[in-house]
């Protein structure tokens, strides 16, 4: 299955308190539900205005629908080629 990384323009993100990311989250995980199994969240990473998120799919199409959904801005989204990490150097 695709994996693939989600930019997320969200201007002061790094500043949001954990109640309002804990509510972005929830929300995430309900429209997922509501999607059904085949999209998955697997991580994000929150910088000062921006919000990288990792997540396993289909295609494309089903990240857009659930940002569309959830009403969060997927402003690039990359379909990830290949992973590498200090392992990879061995």
């Amino acid at each position: 299955m695709p994996r693939f990384i989600i930019e997320r323009e969200i201007p002061g993100a790094g500043a949001l308190p954990p109640e309002e990311l804990r509510g972005i989250s929830q929300k995430s995980c309900d429209v997922l539900r509501e999607m059904g199994p085949q999209v998955q969240w697997v991580r994000s990473h929150v910088t000062a205005n921006k919000v990288y998120c990792e997540y396993i799919a289909p295609s494309e199409a089903e990240i857009f629908e659930h940002a569309q959904r959830g009403g969060f801005p997927a402003n690039a989204v990359n379909r990830v080629t290949a992973t590498i990490d200090p392992t990879s150097a061995e």
